[in-house]
């Protein structure tokens, strides 16, 4: 990993803290609007961030667009939500933490599935109980008896690093790592990229850190990102990539600070 961006990412920091921006009314409120409707926006979801915001606040629908993006985004905000909550209260990461996490995500958009393997429940965060494939080429992700182990394997060695990471890019890329190994184990038949990046996210609460955006308009370099690394066997490509969207959250946070700032104001009659 080139060093080159991790002084670009603490320069970054640096200069956002001073400015004061988190401390803005509802900043964080309308940044965590944000992180919710482009996290679904990758998944398929065509709600905008004005049209989330007005979801969240006013309960108002966007005309045209399909339920099942306005359930997606109103779930992944109450799952967002009770993370933050158990951030605060430093909740260990372990298996039914992560399943709850998925239920709270999933809760009005997944249900009952019957397969050779059995019934499981994917609105209540239940492990997938049979095979599952994504994207062009049906990528085949590992056997469904694999999952609960893998799973508990993942969240200690989560727990063992956390205490172990210090600096700024230590803890930022265990958190990439933890949302690169989830979204590869692919524990739910849904939902495992928003659990994924709602993982990585929660780490990023649990140390304060300001949290990393996966911008939509990026969509096909994030998926390309990510096979590269499952195919290499290698986290290298994905952690680049995570480190730009992370420089690229927080210099959009700061230019639209500036500009803010600079704006004039006159009288209008």
């Amino acid at each position: 990993m080139e060093q080159g961006i991790w002084q670009e990412i603490e320069a970054l920091q640096r200069q956002f803290v001073k400015l004061g921006i988190s401390e803005a009314v509802d900043y964080e409120k309308y940044y965590l609007y944000s992180l919710i409707a482009n996290s679904t926006a990758i998944e398929g979801s065509t709600l905008t961030e004005s049209e989330a915001q007005l979801l969240f606040d006013e309960g108002v629908v966007a005309g045209g667009k399909p339920l099942l993006h306005h359930l997606m985004n109103e779930d992944l905000k109450n799952a967002y939500e009770l993370a933050i909550r158990e951030a605060k209260e430093k909740t260990p990461i372990a298996s039914a933490f992560l399943q709850t996490l998925n239920a709270a995500l999933m809760h009005s958009t997944g249900g009952i599935h019957s397969v050779m393997g059995g019934s499981f429940d994917s609105s209540k965060g239940e492990y997938r109980l049979c095979g599952v494939t994504a994207g062009i080429g049906g990528r085949s992700y590992m056997s469904y008896q694999k999952v609960p182990s893998m799973v508990t394997e993942l969240c200690n060695y989560l727990q063992k690093r956390i205490a172990t990471a210090f600096t700024i890019q230590e803890l930022y890329e265990l958190s990439f790592n933890a949302h690169l190994n989830l979204v590869t184990i692919h524990p739910w038949v849904d939902g495992n990229g928003r659990a994924s990046r709602l993982l990585m996210n929660y780490i990023q609460f649990l140390y304060n850190l300001f949290p990393t955006k996966l911008f939509k308009e990026d969509r096909d370099e994030y998926i390309l990102a990510l096979r590269q690394s499952q195919d290499e066997d290698s986290n290298q490509s994905f952690l680049a990539f995570m480190a730009g969207q992370l420089r690229k959250s927080l210099s959009l946070e700061i230019e639209r600070f500036d500009a803010s700032q600079k704006k004039g104001f006159s009288f209008m009659f």
